[in-house]
């Protein structure tokens, strides 16, 4: 039994120090070709103080530093709608990740934790109620703020088909409406969508470009949300898509919840204008009815008798008895004048005169 191990522990010792030997001979080619790499740079930069031009670069060599993650998924019982809306935000940003459905019977704040099982910082959630209601919820996780919006007018991808098209993974540019600055609560709205729909420089799934534009405008009390390409030769710009708009409700200290910080005035709830324009049709049917059943009783009254006029006949005027005598032959022909002369046509008269 002693003679086959120590064959065994030898060959294990030759395997090893051989693996030494080849990572010390990897070590070394790679200081080798940092070295190489400093004395290039060194060239290069004695190339550009003798006068030659430098050419910079590619763009992918920077550094990844801004580690912004969005976390883009919704609750069940969205519709179609809502659905490609949300896929089409996954697709214009390339530093999002998904996530399944949640469940409508779960709190909030697990969103939080959900959020940092992902490693991800920021959030938008999609919230559908009755079917038909979307809202959505931009966060700072975990320490908020956070905005609660009313999604309206959706219009995806699919359904605009629009002439604009812009590089998958590109980085948009993001414009606001001027009204962003001058109130505090359209401030912290706008810090938050540029830390959200920003694509961070040299992010992995990026590509280094910048083709399409973001616009937030600020029109009716609501934010108007556009997406256009940037053509190259005369930078005018061309709609991709999608589109919706952003109807403020509040804005919370925390993430997905907390203190109150803003609440719009002027927000009506979806439940209250439905019901305003079920008040409003009912209205007009029973003051239809209303008419009818006016009508009926007018028809049902007896009319008055105005005793005769004397004066009734003051100016009728008295037409005289027609004779009641029939003409049973045909009148006499009178004898026709045959002295007079024939006048010529006109047809005639200009031949004569030729």
């Amino acid at each position: 039994r002693d003679t086959p191990e120590a064959p065994r522990g030898g060959f294990e010792r030759r395997t090893g120090s051989i693996g030494l030997m080849v990572m010390a001979g990897k070590r070394r080619a790679g200081s080798g070709g940092s070295e190489s790499a400093k004395r290039s740079r060194g060239s290069s930069g004695t190339e550009a103080a003798g006068g030659e031009a430098l050419v910079p670069g590619p763009v992918s060599r920077g550094k990844w530093k801004n580690k912004e993650r969005v976390l883009i998924f919704s609750s069940r019982g969205i519709d179609f709608r809502a659905r490609h809306l949300m896929q089409d935000l996954r697709k214009l940003m390339p530093h999002s990740k998904p996530d399944t459905k949640m469940d409508r019977k779960d709190k909030l704040f697990v969103i939080n934790e959900i959020c940092e099982m992902k490693n991800c910082n920021k959030c938008l959630y999609f919230e559908a109620k009755k079917k038909q209601d979307l809202y959505m919820w931009i966060s700072n996780v975990p320490h908020g703020p956070s905005a609660k919006f009313l999604i309206q007018n959706v219009h995806t991808l699919d359904e605009l088909k629009m002439t604009g098209n812009c590089l998958k993974g590109s980085r948009p540019l993001l414009s606001f409406d001027p009204k962003f600055d001058k109130e505090p609560h359209y401030s912290v709205l706008k810090e938050l969508f540029i830390q959200i729909f920003a694509t961070p420089h040299y992010h992995p799934k990026s590509q280094p470009f910048v083709d399409h534009v973001f616009t937030f405008t600020i029109t009716d009390n609501r934010i108007w949300f556009r997406n256009y390409q940037i053509i190259e030769e005369d930078a005018a710009l061309v709609e991709i898509g999608p589109r919706f708009v952003l109807n403020l409700i509040k804005i919370f200290q925390g993430s997905f919840g907390g203190p109150t910080l803003y609440e719009n005035p002027t927000y009506q709830s979806p439940n209250m204008h439905r019901r305003i324009l079920r008040v409003a049709t009912a209205a007009r049917f029973m003051e239809k009815h209303r008419m009818k059943e006016l009508q009926s009783s007018r028809k049902c009254e007896q009319r008055l008798t105005l005793p005769k006029d004397p004066t009734h006949a003051v100016f009728d005027t008295p037409v005289g008895e027609k004779s009641s005598f029939i003409q049973l032959e045909p009148p006499v022909e009178q004898p026709r004048n045959t002295n007079r002369k024939k006048r010529l046509f006109k047809r005639q008269r200009m031949k004569l005169r030729r």
